[in-house]
């Protein structure tokens, strides 16, 4: 039986991922922030960081995700925001890389983002091959944590597979996407009638599915892997699936997008407007074909799903 070490266990990915493997056969150790949240088996460390001591909590462990992170932040109001992102995302992934190395770890999965490939496609789909372009302190941070985690491996020698995911949806979803949830259920108009953007998103269930076969798949060694639930939709289309499943009649205008952004402006929305009206596009191809992997739940039976919990919520 292998030992997988899960960080941020206690998050949105984190919990799933940790039932699926224990289903499968694991013996998993869980990584939380704090104690209230601790139990058998699972380790309170606080806030990650450069001097977060990891050596204990990776004895025996075959294989570490690490989840955990300084996430997106929209309004950040750090006074030095990117260095914030790095003691946690870059100087934290590093100390751990470096005590599972030390420990004998066989494999690092790191769970980075699409946005190191940049904020938006235009016409072309991301690839795993693309050439990084990260737009925020954010993104920068992760592809920073990329590249000294595949220095560590070249260095001491251990496997480690990178997973950047897009937008994560699924039960127990927050932010911008539970938002859009709740303004479905209350009928609020949305002015996006005439956006034809496309937009790629994966599924808690599909990400937590290529996270397990990334534990023991011998191909995933070395590989940055996109993920995605393999169809795309555009905002409008998604408003009416999530409508639908709710029961509703999704209500749309059509108002031009260079209006759109106007507003956006005025009110410092402009990162809303240009998620919600831009396109973000990645090809799983790679993935797929490196792995013999396929998303195992549709992107419309994984949004049924996510609104069924919606509404035990309501």
């Amino acid at each position: 039986m292998k030992r997988v070490l899960v960080t941020g266990a206690s998050g949105f990915v984190g919990k799933r991922l940790c039932e699926h493997l224990e289903n499968r056969g694991y013996d998993v150790a869980r990584v939380v922030r704090r104690a209230d949240n601790a139990k058998n088996n699972t380790y309170s460390v606080g806030n990650i960081g450069p001097d977060t001591h990891w050596e204990a909590i990776v004895t025996d462990v075959d294989v570490v995700v690490h989840l955990a992170a300084r996430v997106h932040v929209m309004d950040d109001n750090t006074a030095e925001p990117l260095a914030e992102y790095r003691r946690v995302n870059v100087n934290g992934t590093e100390k751990l890389a470096l005590a599972a190395a030390g420990a004998g770890v066989r494999r690092f999965i790191y769970v980075s983002t699409i946005k190191v490939n940049g904020e938006a496609t235009f016409g072309q789909p991301f690839f795993a091959t693309d050439t990084p372009h990260p737009v925020d302190d954010y993104a920068r941070s992760k592809l920073e944590a990329e590249l000294s985690l595949q220095r560590i491996a070249a260095d001491r020698g251990f496997e480690v597979v990178i997973v950047r995911p897009p937008l994560v949806y699924g039960p127990g979803v927050k932010a911008n996407f539970l938002r859009l949830f709740n303004w479905v259920g209350r009928g609020v108009p949305f002015p996006f009638l005439s956006i034809a953007n496309s937009r790629s998103l994966v599924a808690l269930d599909n990400l937590v599915d290529l996270l397990t076969l990334c534990v023991t798949h011998p191909q995933a060694a070395g590989k940055v892997l996109l993920v995605s639930d393999d169809e795309d939709v555009s905002t409008a289309e998604l408003i009416r699936r999530i409508a639908s499943h709710m029961g509703k009649r999704a209500r749309m205008v059509a108002i031009p997008v260079n209006i759109l952004q106007g507003v956006a402006r005025l009110f410092g929305k402009q990162a809303v407007i240009e998620r919600l009206t831009g396109s973000l596009q990645v090809d799983i191809s790679d993935t797929k074909e490196a792995l013999n992997w396929r998303p195992p739940v549709t992107l419309d039976d994984a949004l049924g799903e996510t609104v069924t919990w919606y509404q035990s919520q309501q």
